[in-house]
């Protein structure tokens, strides 16, 4: 069974106007007190926590499972410890990937913040997006770049299911995924070429790291990577999450495609040469309709209903989420998502009921920690 693991990036903000903080630091000095306890108690002194670009957010990682129960778990448990260093520092924590209110964003310190905000200016500074990463393991490079080359068309779909970042400088932005078309900004973010081998694809970072545009091999944004520090595959489409069930739907499909990808390899199958052009098309559509318009279909690069368009997913990777077990946990995320609508769609409805964008947040950090919607 292939490992799998998540990383989310959380928005600080204020329990009062809703508007983001910029307390990163004091959140992350948090939870090194709590390592500090946890060594002084003869526990393993480490957390799960590091800071992101800007100071009004923190990540984490969760560790590396084979369960989609126990990711669940560990995203739940990474979320309450958020909630609970960030409170120590007078903030809350909200899975928001953009924030409705406006925001000025401020750089977290360090040489490489910095470096980023000398060469890439406005699109740095106002770099204040929260994604969701799934990392899954796969067995060598070779074996990650044909992932990588067969994973491509479907990746949109991820970006859909995910979208939940429809507000932008206190303004409703038409989009479900703004954060999409923020991060897409950065000049190696969004879809890539076939590789054909991993030598053609470590070829084409160095390349890239070559031009000086980029500092270094953290600075490679495509949609999905090898990661440069685990031996896996990282997908980097998805917007962070309202709910702590939909990072886990997420994950299992991003397993299932990993699988699929991987046989369809092993069995001598070329990949789809669908152009990237097309799927940058896909990428803007997926940001734009989230699941309340038309996708574009991997198989046809034509519209179609999201319903449609999702359950193509499911049926693409069904053998392999029977296989892992995650058969009936996805096929109930899919319905539960297709019913009530992703994050995009959930802060558009309190907005409606509630009329104010920091209602909107007050919310979302509560569904952020399991109240319901």
């Amino acid at each position: 069974m292939r490992s799998v693991g998540v990383e989310e990036e959380l928005l600080l903000v204020s329990a009062g106007s809703g508007e983001p903080l910029a307390l990163a630091g004091a959140v992350l000095a948090a939870a090194d007190r709590s390592v500090g306890r946890q060594a002084d108690d003869g526990g393993e002194p480490k957390h799960a926590f590091e800071k992101e670009l800007q100071k009004e957010q923190v990540e984490f990682a969760t560790e590396p499972v084979t369960e989609m129960g126990e990711l669940q778990d560990e995203i739940v448990r990474c979320r309450s410890e958020a909630r609970r260093h960030a409170a120590s520092a007078g903030a809350l924590v909200a899975a928001l990937a953009t924030s409705p209110l406006p925001a000025q964003p401020s750089l977290n310190p360090g040489r490489r913040y910095a470096w980023l905000g000398e060469q890439f200016g406005l699109t740095a500074q106002e770099q204040l997006t929260c994604g969701c990463h799934v990392h899954v393991s796969v067995e060598s490079d070779e074996e990650g770049v044909a992932v990588l080359d067969r994973i491509r068309p479907w990746l949109a779909v991820l970006t859909a299911l995910s979208a939940n970042s429809p507000f932008w400088q206190g303004q409703d932005s038409k989009y479900a995924s703004y954060r999409s078309r923020v991060w897409n900004r950065l000049p190696s973010a969004g879809p890539m070429d076939v590789f054909g081998s991993a030598d053609r694809y470590h070829e084409q970072v160095r390349a890239l790291l070559d031009t000086g545009v980029l500092r270094d091999e953290g600075m490679i944004y495509f949609d999905a990577r090898l990661s440069a520090t685990y031996p896996t595959v990282e997908v980097r489409v998805a917007d962070v999450c309202l709910e702590a069930s939909t990072p886990v739907l997420l994950a299992a499909l991003v397993r299932g495609l990993v699988e699929t990808a991987a046989r369809a390899w092993r069995a001598g199958e070329p990949p789809s040469r669908v152009s990237t052009s097309l799927l940058r098309l896909a990428a803007w559509r997926a940001g734009r309709s989230g699941l309340d318009g038309p996708l574009l279909h991997p198989g046809t690069m034509r519209e179609a209903s999201a319903s449609e368009v999702v359950r193509a997913l499911y049926a693409h990777v069904r053998e392999a989420l029977v296989e892992s077990g995650d058969d009936e946990r996805v096929r109930e995320g899919i319905a539960g998502l297709l019913e009530r609508g992703n994050g995009a769609r959930v802060q558009r409805e309190l907005l409606s009921t509630y009329g104010s964008l920091a209602s909107v947040v007050t919310h979302c950090v509560g569904i952020t920690h399991g109240a319901r919607a």
